[in-house]
């Protein structure tokens, strides 16, 4: 039992870790800044904004030993999702249990064996939906696989991988869309380990065994419990045929869950917690197919950060479950229904089918590589959206039965949601800078430190496993920064197709209301004498960047000329992008939190360039009070997860631009 945790500092996280566990949680699930998640120190430009936002910085081992001081690793199980950077996390990990040790007077290297947790590490759904990658996918996949290979020799409890469906099908995915490029990914990494020569062969089936996966559960409770029941029967196949695992134990397909946080609405969000019920239910009624582990979000997490206090309700909720009803006391309560079995037997025919067409790909890695699995995403999402807007999918509270009480939960919307201290980022930045300043007074603690870059990058160069010289580097004092720097210098960057221009959007001409919005999209053409062009932007470190896309492939749509290049932009990029392009409307989407920090200088930015007269307009998890605030710095247009309805959005765009150009308000004449 869990709850995804971690803001502001490691200090925070740890006062707050310490009381969850007091309440009964048996588990730990960190949440880390984006920073920490994409190989950067607070004092990096693009780090501006995000420091402490969307979870707990961690910087060098100092960090780390702060995030579990009085949490005996070796006792304790320890989920950490973190991709890119998973290697360097388990390395500081590592050395903090070691430390903690040592200082009991126990073995070290025993407290390592008896390290048990997670690390998430599946970097190919990075490149389809969170975008915190670094690295291109070859040399990522390498990292993962000798995490696998050391982890399998040294820290025999640890899952160092999870196979991640939850964000596909955040990002878009259908059931079978998530199992199958959940199970393509899994195949992949495996492929690797074996190819590798790292593990012998006779070893394999402890590497399957370790193989975790952590997965979505919708608010469709019978087809995302079957959905379940197809994942283990897949994986049960692909191991013993493909890999020649015989062992039943090994086979197991072992998955923890966090349900669906995109279904939890701005509106009417008291209805979230049964949704979220609903949801742990899906993953826990079936025994046959049971998740091992259940986080859940809080209510509230479409508004903003959650308090301790959400947190616990949803902590409660599990153990209402688990200790007051009997629904753990009986054997699966599904064996032998037609009606499930029929939809199990559908699933994994369509996930069979699709796996077939990874593979004739060349794989996960290569569909990632050409865009195919990114744009099949995408076009999902923009399928659902309009099932959403056309009310053939209904939202409680969004899109029917609207009428509502006042909600006491939401009164004062200020103390609803959780807020980091505005001073969080200055003191991690003082804070990272006199950590290296400590270390490079020393002459041995420099000289250490420096070795150890050396020998991670000569190791990255050589192909040499990662892992040893990512342990010397954590205990050297090395940075998060650092760390990732040297692999930058050797594996340089990525940047992920971003799936629009290849998103089939709107097929059929869309709705009346559309084709009224692009006939007046047309006409403000006409009379400004040239296409309406608009420029979605991601600045930051925000990788969440399903909103952005479905936005761009609607203003397309609509009849925009549309400039999208992806995520992780500076503010200055996206000003230099908006000049350049001569663009008629900036649209900047933003989720992490850090639209106070970023936003202004996007404004700033565009006034220096001569081009205040570019409207800009925003779009993301924003409080009323920084809403207000922004439309006061000049911000035209604010939009939160309440405005569903995007034709609606597009209307408000054209309206933004003609007003920004003299042309008054242009009323839609029906197509």
């Amino acid at each position: 039992m869990r709850t995804y945790a971690g803001h502001s500092s490691a200090a925070a996280s740890n006062a707050l870790y310490r009381r969850n566990l007091d309440k009964g949680q048996t588990g730990l699930s960190v949440a880390f800044d984006l920073p920490t998640q994409t190989g950067y120190d607070p004092d990096h430009p693009l780090a501006r904004g995000e420091v402490g936002k969307v979870g707990v910085p961690v910087s060098h081992v100092g960090d780390m030993r702060a995030l579990f001081d009085q949490i005996p690793l070796d006792r304790m199980n320890t989920s950490m999702t973190i991709n890119a950077t998973a290697m360097w996390l388990l390395s500081l990990y590592q050395v903090v249990a070691e430390e903690q040790a040592a200082a009991e007077g126990r073995d070290p290297a025993e407290a390592v064996r008896a390290l048990a947790g997670t690390t998430q590490n599946d970097i190919i759904k990075e490149y389809l939906s969170r975008g915190t990658y670094v690295f291109a996918p070859q040399p990522s996949l390498r990292l993962i696989t000798d995490m696998v290979a050391y982890t399998v020799a040294e820290m025999p409890k640890w899952n160092p991988t999870n196979i991640c469906s939850y964000h596909l099908q955040e990002a878009g995915a259908t059931p079978v869309q998530e199992i199958a490029y959940a199970m393509s990914t899994a195949i992949a990494v495996l492929d690797a380990v074996r190819d590798s020569g790292q593990v012998p062969q006779e070893r394999f089936g402890d590497v399957v065994a370790r193989i975790s996966f952590f997965v979505n559960a919708g608010v469709r409770f019978v087809e995302e419990m079957c959905k379940m029941r197809a994942f283990v029967q897949l994986w049960d196949e692909v191991t013993r045929d493909r890999y020649g695992v015989q062992d039943p134990k090994q086979r197991r397909f072992r998955y923890g869950v966090q349900v669906n946080s995109l279904g939890l609405t701005e509106a009417q969000p008291e209805n979230n917690v049964q949704r979220i019920v609903l949801e742990m239910l899906a993953v826990t009624l079936s025994k046959d197919a049971r998740a091992r582990a259940v986080q859940l979000p809080a209510w509230n997490e479409a508004l903003g950060l959650p308090r301790p206090w959400d947190q616990q309700w949803s902590l409660r909720m599990q153990q209402v479950l688990a200790f007051e009803s009997d629904l753990l006391e009986y054997d699966d309560l599904f064996s032998g229904s037609p009606v499930v079995e029929a939809k199990v037997a559908e699933l994994v025919a369509g996930a069979r089918a699709e796996i077939d067409r990874v593979q004739e790909l060349g794989g996960a890695v290569a569909a990632v590589e050409s865009g195919y699995l990114k744009s099949a995403l995408v076009a999902s999402h923009s399928q659902r959206r309009r099932r959403i807007e056309s009310g053939e999918d209904v939202v409680v509270g969004v899109n029917r039965f609207q009428t509502t009480e006042p909600n006491p939960l939401t009164a004062d919307l200020d103390t609803a949601i959780q807020t980091v201290d505005h001073d969080v980022e200055a003191r991690a930045v003082d804070a990272v800078r006199a950590w290296r300043e400590a270390r490079d007074a020393d002459e041995t603690s420099r000289e250490r430190a420096a070795d150890a870059l050396a020998a991670l990058t000569e190791a990255a160069r050589s192909g040499a496993p990662l892992m040893e010289a990512s342990l010397e580097a954590a205990r050297a004092g090395v940075t998060t920064g650092e760390w990732a720097q040297a692999l930058r210098e050797v594996f340089g960057e990525y940047r992920a197709p971003t799936g629009v221009s290849g998103s089939v959007g709107v097929g059929d001409g869309g709705t009346d209301e559309l084709r009224e919005v692009r006939e007046l999209v047309r006409r403000t053409g006409e009379e400004l004498g040239e296409r309406l062009r608009i420029l979605v932007a991601k600045p930051g470190l925000d990788g969440h960047s399903n909103g952005a896309e479905q936005v761009a492939v609607r203003a397309r749509d609509a009849g925009f000329e549309v400039v999208y290049q992806g995520i992780r932009l500076t503010p200055e990029q996206i000003v230099a992008a908006a000049v350049a392009e001569d663009v008629h409307l900036v649209g900047i989407s933003i989720l992490s939190g850090s639209h106070m920090e970023l936003v202004p200088e996007v404004l700033d930015g565009l006034r220096d360039a001569g081009a205040a007269d570019v409207p800009v307009i925003v779009g993301g998890i924003i409080p009323d009070s920084d809403a207000k605030a922004l439309r006061e710095l000049g911000v035209a247009a604010v939009f939160t997860p309440k405005d569903f309805g995007l034709n609606g959005i597009m209307g408000e765009l054209v309206q933004v631009v003609r007003r920004s150009r003299g042309l008054g308000e242009g009323r839609p004449v029906p197509a």
